[in-house]
């Protein structure tokens, strides 16, 4: 399995990433995170996907193909857990994220990737 994280942060707020990821596991309302629209992010995953099968109301699964994915979702986080998922498919996920303003945290590596959404 591999986990795709994403969030916000309340304008002026930046906290510690892998505290936020841990906090996160905890279902625990993260203060300094923002709501994300959560129903809107998974209707617009599941007509990305609309080409994949929807298991239930919060996995897909690719029948032509290799991978699945899970969406878990917080009203301030949404977690994707890829099983067996090819790297352009978590791509695509990272991608329908960004139109929300919601930068991936790999908490593999660990890293954010929320470099393209500060201001300079």
């Amino acid at each position: 399995m591999y986990e795709l994280l994403f969030w916000n942060y309340l304008e002026g707020v930046y906290l510690n990433h892998q505290e936020v990821y841990e906090a996160i596991d905890e279902q625990e309302t993260i203060e300094g995170l923002e709501e994300l629209p959560v129903a809107v992010i998974i209707n617009r995953i599941a007509s990305v996907f609309s080409k994949w099968e929807r298991v239930d109301e919060n996995s897909w699964k690719n029948n032509d193909g290799v991978g699945a994915f899970q969406v878990k979702t917080t009203p301030q986080t949404v977690q994707i857990d890829c099983y067996g998922t090819e790297g352009k498919t978590m791509d695509v996920l990272v991608g329908v994220m960004e139109e929300f303003k919601c930068p991936l945290y790999d908490p593999q590596i660990p890293a954010r990737y929320d470099e393209m959404y500060e201001e300079e």
